[in-house]
């Protein structure tokens, strides 16, 4: 989840240029998505969350010795180059869904919509993730797993936020 958790505030980091809806309006005379969603911190974040992804990979053989009184080591090195990409493209794409939803409700940019808000680029990478590449998901995110993705990724997506807000790059912080 790493990778998908962090493509968000690699792209709040590096965004910013043309919006993905190019300033147009939705027919309800809403913007599609607003400027908070660019073309440069799709392709950054999705780029950034793929090479912690990557750098992962890399390290788990070093790093599962060291984990074996915790955790299974096995489950370190079980990895999918689908993956590597649909976590952090998908965890996007679900935020970028969750914002022309919250548009057409009437929601403008940077207001919040709790557990959406948290939550929308968890579903995003899992949907995506699924569809190209089901077996590796299912294989690595059990229920428990994705229970305790569910419950302990709010917290983080919080602190991440605050952190995004009071080194001015967003607006608000949540």
């Amino acid at each position: 989840m790493i990778p998908a958790g962090l493509a968000n505030p690699f792209a709040a980091l590096f965004g910013g240029g043309t919006p993905i809806d190019f300033g147009k309006n939705f027919k309800d005379n809403r913007r599609i998505l607003g400027d908070g969603k660019t073309y440069r911190g799709l392709i950054f974040g999705s780029l950034c969350g793929t090479l912690i992804g990557l750098l992962q990979i890399l390290l788990a053989p070093h790093i599962a010795p060291y984990l074996a009184g915790f955790i299974d080591p096995s489950l370190l090195v079980g990895y999918s180059y689908i993956a590597l990409i649909t976590m952090p493209f998908g965890a996007l794409l679900g935020d970028i869904v969750k914002s022309f939803f919250k548009r057409r409700l009437g929601f403008e940019r940077g207001a919040m919509l709790p557990i959406a808000d948290q939550l929308d680029f968890v579903a995003g990478a899992w949907v995506l993730t699924f569809l190209l590449d089901p077996e590796w998901l299912l294989a690595n995110f059990t229920i428990w797993v994705a229970i305790a993705v569910i419950l302990i990724i709010p917290v983080f997506h919080v602190a991440f936020n605050i952190a995004g807000y009071k080194l001015g790059k967003k607006d608000v912080p949540w």
